[in-house]
C-alpha cells in the first residue's frame, strides 16, 4: 500500500464515492471528506479544512452543490490557500462543462501554486438512475427545458476512472480534461433508450425555463432555482453540443455510452419500484 494520503472531498457524492471505492481497491490511502466523516470536511466550516488536509499528498475536490453558488470560487481560492500551506502536492478538481462560474473556479486552481489536473465534465447519466431524474422517470417522464438541444451525456463511472487515473499515475498534471460520452443525445433520445432498458415507457416532456424554476423553488426555495435555472439557461443553449476526447486521452479507451449505462442501471434495479413521492424537477449535477 502506498504511503501517500489522498483527500476526496465530497466522498459521498456520485463521483466522490466511486473516486474513493476505486482508490481503496488500488490500495491507496483514502481519507473521505465530508461533513459526518471521521475527519469532517464541510464547505461552510472553514475551520474543518486544515485538519482534512493535514498529512494529504492529493486531494479531489468537488464543490457541493456546484460552483455557480455565491461564494463558492473565493471559497475554493481559500481552500487551495489551505491544501498549499498544508503541503499538498497535487490537486483534481471536478469543474462543470459550459459554466463560466466553473472555469472561474479553474483559473483559482490553476493559479495556486499546487500542481493540478482539471477534469471539466458534461452532464451525468446518473442523474437519471440515482439523481433528480429518477422520480420522473419511475412515473415515465422525462421533463427538461432547452428544446431539442443535444448533450453529450457522460457516465460518472468514466469520470471516476479519469480523476484515479490523475490521482495514481504519472503524465496528468498540468492537463485539462473534458470529459463527454461517445454521443450527442436529445433529451427525447436519451427518453427512448431508457424505454428500452427499463422496458417501460418513457416520454420526454419538454417545459420552459420559467416551469422549471417553479419546479425547483417548490422543493428547494427560490434561491437554489434561480442559481440552477441560470446554469440550465447557460449550458442548454447548445454551447456543449460538441464531443472531446477527454476520456480516451486520459485512460486509452473510449467513453461508455447512455445505452450501456442505462442497460447496467436497469439490471441493478435503481428503477424497479413505484415512485412514492409526487415528480417534481430538482436540479442537481446540470
Amino acid at each position: 500500500m502506498s504511503n501517500n494520503l489522498t483527500l476526496v472531498i465530497g466522498a459521498t457524492g456520485k463521483t466522490g464515492s466511486r473516486v474513493a471505492a476505486k482508490l481503496d481497491a488500488r490500495g491507496v490511502r483514502v481519507r473521505r471528506g465530508s461533513r459526518k466523516s471521521a475527519t469532517p470536511f464541510d464547505w461552510e466550516a472553514p475551520e474543518t479544512w486544515a485538519p482534512a488536509l493535514e498529512g494529504v499528498t492529493s486531494a479531489y475536490i468537488t464543490y457541493f452543490p456546484d460552483l455557480a453558488f455565491p461564494g463558492a470560487v473565493d471559497k475554493l481560492d481559500s481552500l487551495c490557500e489551505t491544501a498549499k500551506d498544508a503541503g499538498v502536492g497535487h490537486l483534481v478538481l471536478l469543474s462543470g462543462r459550459g459554466e463560466h462560474h466553473a472555469q472561474h473556479g479553474e483559473d483559482v486552481v490553476r493559479s495556486s501554486g499546487v500542481d493540478f489536473t482539471i477534469v471539466r465534465a458534461a452532464w451525468f447519466a446518473q442523474n437519471f438512475s440515482e439523481g433528480y431524474l429518477r422520480d420522473p422517470v419511475l412515473a415515465g417522464l422525462l421533463p427538461a427545458p432547452g428544446g431539442d438541444v443535444t448533450e453529450p451525456i457522460i457516465d460518472v463511472e468514466d469520470i471516476a476512472d479519469v480523476v484515479v487515473a490523475a490521482l495514481t499515475e504519472d503524465g496528468h498534471k498540468g492537463k485539462l480534461y473534458e470529459v463527454t460520452g461517445p454521443e450527442l443525445l436529445s433529451f427525447a433520445d436519451m427518453a427512448a433508450i431508457l424505454t428500452a432498458a427499463t422496458g417501460r415507457d418513457i416520454r420526454h416532456t419538454p417545459i420552459s425555463f420559467a416551469d422549471f424554476h417553479a419546479n425547483i423553488a417548490r422543493s428547494g426555495g427560490r434561491f437554489v432555482a434561480d442559481v440552477f435555472t441560470a446554469i440550465a439557461r447557460e449550458t442548454l443553449d447548445g454551447r456543449n453540443a460538441t464531443l472531446t476526447d477527454g476520456v480516451q486521452r486520459a485512460l486509452g479507451r473510449p467513453a461508455r455510452n447512455f445505452a450501456d449505462f442505462a442497460t447496467h442501471a436497469a439490471r441493478s434495479g435503481c428503477w424497479s419500484v413505484a415512485a412514492a413521492e409526487p415528480v417534481h424537477v430538482v436540479s442537481e449535477g446540470i
